[in-house]
């Protein structure tokens, strides 16, 4: 089991917590007719913030996986993260180990590259901004 989180195009999602939650489910049955391994189909917005992402928190699969010599460094490897990846959304889970500053590092990355967050394993917090939560 992993702790899991979401970031996704704001100006598409529901801006409402029960209409949200709606489109949330629907997006993680992941029938886009695409691989989700691959950051093309995203947002200019949740690529952005994705290549940030990836610098902490490297791919287990797709184009930016770590290369094989690098896979045996244990510290990395704590950090290796599952990415999901929509054209509107990105799901990623991450080893429970790494949850606070999984936590942290992809709320920041999403202020900063103004997409929304969703704590999925924790509080179901969904964040649009630093002022906008949706109850």
């Amino acid at each position: 089991m992993s702790y899991d989180l979401v970031v996704f195009e704001k100006s598409i999602a529901p801006a409402s917590k029960a209409e949200f939650l709606e489109w949330y489910e629907e997006q993680v049955e992941w029938k886009e007719d695409h691989d989700y391994d691959s950051i093309e189909v995203s947002s200019s917005k949740l690529k952005s913030w994705f290549l940030d992402m990836i610098k902490l928190f490297p791919p287990m699969n797709g184009d930016f996986d770590i290369d094989d010599a690098l896979e045996n460094d244990q510290e990395l490897e704590i950090r290796f993260t599952d990415y999901s990846i929509g054209k509107n959304l990105i799901y990623a889970g991450f080893a429970w180990s790494q949850a606070e500053t999984a936590y942290n590092t992809m709320l920041m990355l999403a202020l900063k590259h103004d997409v929304g967050f969703f704590d999925v394993s924790g509080t179901g917090a969904i964040i649009l901004s630093e002022t906008i939560k949706l109850d």
